[in-house]
């Protein structure tokens, strides 16, 4: 009989959390991650996939922040250093792998942005929605467009929130030849 019970206990407390693990994701409104010691909020109606890191071929003669293309799923996928492109510091290609850690991952672009790319960042940091944050941060003077708005969460650490379609529309975006 006490196996019976615990055995319903144990349904009973699974029952709650899966509750409550949909509630969060109901709610959630980013994909929080870092890259080159900023923190970012991705939207995740504009997010795609995530992926462990994978190898990436070079391609010659493009920006510093295009590190390559990746065979992800049997398609294939330019490879963007996040960090680089927002912050316009590049973490080089042939260096690139002395980076990568086991937190490292790819995210791609949701498909309706119709673009097959993957952001390289150093590690995710969950979901996260509205309430998390409690004021406005000042966004940086030299911030491209694409950054919204700049968000402090409850322990004052400033996140960045990245509009992804404005940033596959930009024509630097695009335009990845050196």
């Amino acid at each position: 009989m006490a196996k019976r019970q615990s055995l319903k206990e144990l349904q009973e407390r699974l029952a709650q959390r899966l509750t409550a693990a949909k509630t969060e994701a109901l709610t959630a409104t980013w994909l929080a991650i870092e890259a080159g010691g900023c923190r970012y909020l991705l939207p995740l109606v504009q997010s795609g996939e995530i992926f462990p890191w994978s190898a990436v071929q070079v391609v010659p003669y493009t920006k510093p922040w295009y590190l390559g293309v990746a065979n992800l799923r049997g398609g294939l996928h330019g490879v963007i250093d996040l960090a680089g492109l927002v912050q316009g510091t590049a973490r080089a290609a042939g260096r690139a792998t002395e980076r990568i850690t086991s937190e490292s991952r790819l995210v791609s672009l949701h498909g309706a942005l119709g673009l097959n790319a993957v952001f390289w960042i150093d590690r995710l940091l969950g979901l996260r929605n509205p309430s998390a944050f409690s004021a406005l941060g000042e966004r940086p003077a030299d911030a491209p467009g694409y950054v919204t708005r700049v968000l402090v969460d409850a322990q004052g650490q400033d996140w960045q929130e990245l509009d992804l379609q404005l940033l596959v529309s930009e024509p630097e975006f695009l335009a990845i030849a050196a």
